[in-house]
């Protein structure tokens, strides 16, 4: 993989590049009993970026299968596969499509796509950070990135709560997702 300089940062060269899965994490966030957060992940997933002459006429799609969630407990996961929640029998991956990057300053770009949970399309932004690229040790090219955005859960349909006692709700609105990758050429 070649790079090349573009406004002041050093990018890769235009081309396809697949999201390496050995070292990407997508993670989430959501407020639990309103009082503390729970963290997990999605351990299957496939994806590549598009990386245009003109950086700001890139895209990405990335596909999640939804069975794979994971927050180290079991009951939990089972919960969050079922039909209060991702319902992964009838809705068995979560998908995203840039649409547009929209700016950037420096090395954080803004890409809005759209997001489908559940059968249900919305439009995200998200915040991209580049965070470089190199050759590793089995002279493979990479280059990683950074990725967040912040959505309400229930605009997909994800709806299930539990009032509590003390009042407020058992599950926050809010997911909070993170990404940390990295990329290299397509084969």
């Amino acid at each position: 993989m070649s790079t090349r300089t573009w406004e002041g940062l050093s990018i890769p060269a235009a081309g396809t590049y697949a999201i390496d899965v050995n070292h990407t994490r997508i993670g989430f966030t959501a407020k639990h009993m309103m009082v503390s957060k729970v963290r997990g992940n999605f351990e299957k997933f496939s994806g590549s970026i598009t990386i245009a002459e003109n950086p700001l006429e890139s895209s990405a799609e990335l596909t999640i299968d939804a069975s794979s969630i994971s927050t180290n407990v079991g009951d939990r996961d089972a919960h969050l596969r079922s039909g209060d929640f991702l319902d992964v029998e009838t809705y068995p991956e979560l998908t995203f499509k840039s649409t547009r990057v929209v700016g950037h300053q420096g090395d954080e770009f803004t890409v809005l796509g759209d997001l489908t949970i559940r059968g249900v399309t919305k439009e995200v932004k998200l915040t991209v950070e580049y965070g470089g690229s190199g050759t590793n040790p089995w002279g493979q090219q990479v280059w990683g990135f950074g990725i967040s955005t912040e959505f309400d859960r229930e605009e997909f349909g994800l709806t299930w709560n539990a009032a509590l006692e003390t009042g407020g709700v058992l599950v926050g609105k809010k997911v909070k997702i993170e990404v940390e990758g990295e990329a290299n050429p397509a084969a």
